[in-house]
């Protein structure tokens, strides 16, 4: 399968945070992702494409910005002290332009206290500098998520008010270096209310939740102006979008032998995931668009075959 053709005209995206404390976080094309952390950036019982980390490249990819990889560093149970190993060990290459750090959690879970917590974090926020060439303007740090507020919590004010005290840690020290927070903690509190953001775990996020976690950070962070930043111009022989502009449908058509697998994304003007479609066997996929706001529309395209497909359409 052909693979398509980039023309890029620009290489700085500026990520603008509204909250007045935190630092504007600069990136370059193409987006060399790094995400830091435990269970809750690993993803823990949800599949790969939910994970939050994915879901955020996806989407600046979806504005249009190229996207060369994405390196999570991560793992379940993890603490401070398991985290900082572990990069020690894998030893990544300091050529990121984007790094985030959420950790802290199973600090707490396993009954580490604050003056634990506060030196190894602050140690992991240099690192994750480091990682970032050097550029704390390209990291980004998010506060931890209140488990209190699962079936496992049991709604565990204890629990509450131990994350809070952690968080109020780690929002001190990333303030105090100008660098980014983004806080989803009151969103995983309303885990209890709304069951759909729980994992079938029964304790860490669903894949909806994370959507919530991605829109917040894509707002926070407020990528602008994205046709005046980069301008992406695709050439793609064998994959047609039609009609563009839609109203009620869409087809798309990829010609040729059928794939095992065709996965298909579709994300609005404001980087947010709102359709996933999973296809097999068939040249033409249809998504009803009825239900679609006017305007524009970005689509990533993946074949089990390892291609990978971008481009728009417009809803009329």
């Amino acid at each position: 399968m052909s693979r398509l053709n980039q023309v890029l005209f620009a290489t700085a995206i500026i990520l603008r945070p509204f909250s007045h404390n935190a630092q504007d976080v600069t990136i370059r094309e193409p987006v060399r992702f790094l995400a830091l952390g435990d269970s809750y950036t690993i993803g823990e019982s949800v599949s790969v494409a939910d994970r939050w980390p994915q879901q955020l490249i996806d989407s600046i990819a979806a504005r249009g910005f190229e996207t060369e990889k994405l390196t999570i560093i991560a793992r379940t149970g993890w603490r401070t002290d398991n985290l900082r190993d572990a990069i020690i060990s894998r030893d990544p290459p300091k050529d990121f332009n984007l790094v985030s750090l959420l950790i802290g959690v199973n600090d707490q879970y396993q009954g580490f206290d604050e003056e634990w917590y506060k030196p190894r974090f602050e140690e992991l926020l240099l690192t994750a500098v480091e990682c970032a060439q050097g550029n704390k303007d390209a990291v980004f740090v998010l506060s931890i998520p209140d488990y209190a507020y699962t079936p496992f919590g049991r709604a565990s004010s204890t629990i509450t008010k131990e994350i809070d005290a952690f968080n109020n840690i780690n929002k001190s020290i990333t303030q105090t270096y100008n660098i980014a927070y983004i806080d989803i903690t009151p969103i995983s509190r309303e885990g209890l209310a709304n069951p759909s953001l729980v994992a079938s775990d029964g304790l860490h996020p669903s894949g909806l939740m994370y959507s919530r976690w991605v829109s917040l950070i894509l707002d926070e962070l407020n990528i602008e102006n994205v046709s005046t930043i980069t301008e992406t111009q695709l050439e793609v022989f064998d994959l047609s979008v039609f009609p563009n502009p839609a109203t009620d449908v869409i087809d798309f058509n990829l010609p040729g032998e059928p794939y095992d697998y065709i996965n298909i994304q579709i994300y609005n003007a404001v980087g947010q995931l709102i359709t996933r479609l999973n296809s097999s066997g068939q040249p033409t996929i249809r998504v009803n668009t009825s239900g679609y706001a006017s305007g524009i529309y970005y689509y990533h395209v993946v074949t089990d075959a390892g291609d990978y497909l971008r481009g728009k359409f417009i809803i009329i």
